[in-house]
């Protein structure tokens, strides 16, 4: 077994925690690039759903008066 499939075996069965540690640097990167909030968030959604079985955690719902964000483009 090559040094990759180990990695993706790893990532499908930690699933949840890899979602976990996107958000956590998802965040992270919204402080340091203030202004650029939406395109952190498409990123941060598009690995989750390429590692595992795609997003495990759920997502705020947003703040009153606010809309929610459009789902991604596939």
């Amino acid at each position: 077994m090559s040094f990759l499939d180990k990695a993706k075996e790893l990532l499908n069965q930690n699933d949840d925690k890899v979602d976990q540690a996107l958000d956590k640097a998802g965040d992270m990167a919204k402080q340091k690039f203030a202004g650029h909030d939406s395109e952190i968030d498409g990123l941060v959604d598009q690995a989750q759903q390429r590692t595992g079985a795609g997003d495990t955690t759920q997502a705020p719902p947003p703040a009153e008066g606010e809309q929610p964000p459009p789902p991604p483009a596939q």
